[in-house]
């Protein structure tokens, strides 16, 4: 359940708190755009926060994927595109354009957890099992939630890949 008050209700927080999944709303300014400047914010490593990234199979017959990665790396899409689990060879970054539309939600506010209905396959980077919390957007721009990857994992069903070379 949150642990802030007078908070707007995005669906994520609906999605955990509906899940009784203990977690913790951080705000900071609409106008920060990238993970790096959250963590900076939030005096916390950029590998601990985690964006969401709309990636495209390039053949157009696949299902979109949402990408959850550490602040600090970026997708490599060769990478990514090698996991059995993923079962597309060449991927490509969705623009800002189709990101959007296809989500219903502004990019830096996209998040996985608000996005559960629609269909979307999700995918996190290894690194966040190692974590204690992860910080993934709420649905809004200027609204991280702070909650442990297990529990994540369980409540988006994501699954745990290789999106960067070590």
């Amino acid at each position: 359940m949150s642990k802030a008050k007078n908070t707007v209700k995005t669906n994520a927080m609906r999605v955990l708190d509906a899940q009784k999944i203990s977690y913790e709303v951080k705000l900071y300014s609409d106008e920060i755009h990238s993970a790096e400047g959250v963590a900076e914010i939030f005096g916390i490593p950029a590998a601990q926060v985690f964006k969401t990234l709309v990636v495209m199979p390039e053949s157009g017959k696949g299902r979109p994927l949402l990408v959850v990665v550490p602040g600090d790396h970026e997708i490599e899409l060769k990478v990514l595109g090698q996991q059995a689990e993923v079962g597309e060879k060449k991927l490509r970054m969705a623009t800002q354009r189709e990101a959007e539309s296809l989500t219903g939600l502004l990019v830096g506010g996209i998040s996985a957890l608000a996005l559960l209905q629609k269909g979307f396959r999700v995918f996190i980077d290894y690194s966040a099992i190692s974590l204690e919390q992860m910080y993934v957007n709420g649905g809004q721009r200027g609204i991280n939630l702070k909650l442990s990857p297990a529990d994540f994992i369980k409540v988006s069903g994501a699954i745990p890949v290789t999106t960067h070379r070590a």
